[in-house]
């Protein structure tokens, strides 16, 4: 066992690990970010601590841990706190994607803060919330239908299926299901605008709810801690090592094309013809 005097010790050397780490200017630019808010039993308060996360994909395909710090639930407010501050350290450039689930106050912070920023919404999370307005027996091929519709192969098609089964389920009586299927549609279909190739990771929030779910092992574990700073830099020591393991993501060499402005129409690149040997 630590003795206090170790314990303390540590907690002092993570504090100032964690605040040089807050601090320190961004040089590279990021396509993508994932972020989420992760709640943790910490602090006198009957609710829960939420901590605002934010991943970013390098140019290279590397995920970074780009921003961790205390929020008031997921508010507006403490959003744009946490944008500005990368903005501010250097994330001059906005990322092309955001990738979330259906919280209204990182949306609304985007559109503040980095309003060229195209949002991509969790499509896990609007699963769910679907099947939650349909009645048991209907869960098992809603899911079915819905995994079918977002694995479509264009836009078109995936929109086309989207109307079907909004019709099917008003006909059943579900009307409110459908309106929960037809709501922010634009933010649950930008992924068509990028790559093929890394479609697996933006339908989804799963590349940061995978990397916290280790997190919320450890910590559901332990007792409520009473100093909500001590859970924070409690957080951010085991992702800062479980980040040793996460993997890049797939077609990187996609990701300067990006970049670069090339469009993509249903994940395929769009080259522009080559005009000027014709004129010539």
């Amino acid at each position: 066992g630590l003795s206090p005097h170790s314990i303390l010790r540590l907690k002092q050397e993570w504090a100032d690990e964690y605040q040089l780490w807050r601090c320190r200017p961004f040089t590279e630019r990021y396509v993508y970010v994932f972020a989420d808010g992760l709640y943790l039993n910490a602090g006198l308060e009957a609710e829960k601590t939420a901590m605002l996360i934010v991943i970013g994909v390098t140019a290279d395909g590397r995920k970074d841990l780009l921003a961790m710090e205390e929020g008031y639930r997921e508010s507006t407010a403490s959003w744009a706190g946490v944008l500005r501050g990368l903005r501010d350290r250097g994330l001059l450039e906005a990322p092309l994607l955001a990738v979330a689930d259906g919280a209204l106050g990182l949306w609304a912070a985007l559109d503040q803060v980095f309003p060229s920023t195209r949002h991509q919404r969790c499509w896990n999370h609007r699963a769910l919330n679907v099947i939650d307005k349909l009645p048991r027996r209907l869960h098992a091929e809603a899911r079915k239908q819905l995994h079918t519709l977002y694995a479509a192969p264009t836009r078109a098609e995936c929109s086309q299926l989207r109307a079907e089964l909004c019709q099917r389920l008003r006909l059943q009586g579900q009307a409110d299901a459908a309106a929960c299927l037809e709501r922010d549609w634009e933010d649950f279909v930008a992924f068509y605008d990028f790559p093929e190739e890394h479609w697996t990771h933006p339908r989804t929030s799963n590349p940061i709810e995978s990397i916290f779910a280790g997190v919320r092992l450890r910590t559901n574990a332990a007792k409520r801690m009473r100093v909500r700073e001590n859970a924070l830099y409690l957080v951010f020591k085991l992702v800062t090592r479980l980040s040793l393991n996460w993997r890049a993501i797939n077609g990187p060499n996609q990701l300067l094309l990006l970049i670069a402005g090339e469009r993509f129409v249903d994940g395929k690149l769009q080259r522009q013809p080559n005009t000027e040997g014709l004129a010539a």
